[in-house]
């Protein structure tokens, strides 16, 4: 691949100095441009088809997601436990009004 923009490079060189050699100078900056914008172009759009997918940086994404989550829910396991036992005594005290409504 390297040698393909090398030979590239050399064309887009020998036509410039070609042009600049047999044409006027303001021609042949506008031909050495439009060079130089095709290579260009053409090198940033040699890899356009090896980026990832849109399903890819997803799957990535909720994994993220889903490792942060799991270390959120261990750093808070006490106070989800404590949350937990003070709401079961509440549903007992409830449960015992419930039960003895005359109170």
């Amino acid at each position: 691949m390297r040698k393909r923009w090398l030979v590239g490079g050399g064309i887009w060189i020998v036509g410039s100095a070609l042009a600049f050699w047999l044409l006027n100078a303001i021609l042949a900056a506008f031909v050495a441009i439009v060079g130089l914008t095709v290579v260009a172009v053409l090198a940033l759009a040699a890899d356009w088809n090896q980026h990832s997918t849109f399903e890819e940086r997803e799957l990535a994404r909720s994994r993220k997601r889903a490792a942060k989550q799991a270390a959120r829910r261990e750093r808070t396991k006490d106070a989800r436990a404590k949350d937990r036992a003070r709401w079961e005594a509440h549903q007992a005290r409830k449960a015992a009004r419930a039960a003895h409504p005359e109170r």
